[in-house]
């Protein structure tokens, strides 16, 4: 198995002091947009029924024009908070991924203890509750799509891992420069969205504009590097989150100097929807 560093970026909150510069790399477009982490200040936060303990920022959700396919929040959540009514939606799907601290997870009546680097799949329907039993903080990444049941296909079951429990899969032809760690299987027709982390070594690129039907959500972990957007070239760093929109062009280029690694979520596996997403 190989060993994976994982200092993960967690957003702090704060505000810009009154005589700090306005200009900022925030961007806003009909095909992609970039949050860098100075924008994930106290001033936008929000809170959630039924949890306490708890803010979260909300960096992605379906929006005419921006997302359509999912909802993505950072979440902090103090010692002793948590909630036992996390997820209203039945038809809401959802991957939660540790970044700091520790989180009692308990699925059905099976208790979790999710740490940095923790991963866990949660299918629609099911029932569930997480709490910050520890002594400090705890922050996790919340990736929410509504289901696209087909019939026929099983809906699946929720599972629990950690990031260094799962070996990363280069990519061919790269030498390990740019490796994805999979926690499902790109063959399982259950799953209707990835929720993969992408590492790039100082050098590592995609090396051809991406161009795909897949909507992308893309938090940085770790590091920094050169990404293309469009037709734009876009300086991102650890703390930054970009959303691209289906078949928006998309390259790197990881200048170093330690690894480039981003959560990535995509939908994947189903039909088009030939009536759009929102209703």
């Amino acid at each position: 198995m190989t060993e994976q560093s994982a200092p993960y970026y967690v957003p702090r909150g704060g505000l810009p002091g009154q005589k700090e510069l306005t200009t900022e790399r925030a961007v806003f477009t009909e095909a992609y947009a970039v949050l860098p982490r100075r924008t994930m200040t106290d001033i936008v936060t929000s809170f959630l029924p039924f949890w306490e303990g708890m803010r979260m920022w909300i960096i992605a959700r379906p929006l005419s024009g921006f997302a359509e396919t999912f909802s993505q929040y950072i979440v902090e959540v103090s010692p002793g908070g948590g909630s036992d009514r996390p997820e209203l939606d039945p038809d809401a799907e959802g991957v939660l991924f540790v970044t700091t601290g520790r989180l009692d997870l308990t699925i059905d009546d099976q208790q979790h203890t999710l740490e940095a680097g923790g991963y866990a799949y949660l299918p629609p329907g099911q029932r569930w509750t997480l709490r910050n039993t520890g002594d400090e903080v705890a922050g996790f990444h919340w990736v929410r799509k509504a289901y696209m049941r087909v019939e026929g296909v099983d809906v699946p079951e929720a599972f629990v891992t950690n990031e260094k429990d799962v070996e990363p899969i280069p990519m061919p032809d790269t030498d390990g420069a740019w490796v994805t760690t999979r926690f499902v299987d790109t063959a399982d027709m259950r799953h209707d969205m990835h929720v993969n982390i992408v590492t790039f070594q100082p050098g590592g690129a995609i090396p051809f504009p991406e161009t795909h039907v897949m909507e992308h959500g893309l938090y940085v972990l770790e590091g920094k590097a050169v990404y293309l957007l469009n037709s734009d070239w876009v300086e991102v760093q650890e703390g930054d989150f970009m959303w691209l929109r289906a078949f928006c062009p998309q390259a790197c280029y990881a200048g170093g100097p330690g690894p480039f690694r981003y959560l990535l979520y995509k939908d994947v596996n189903r039909h088009a929807p030939l009536r759009g997403y929102l209703h």
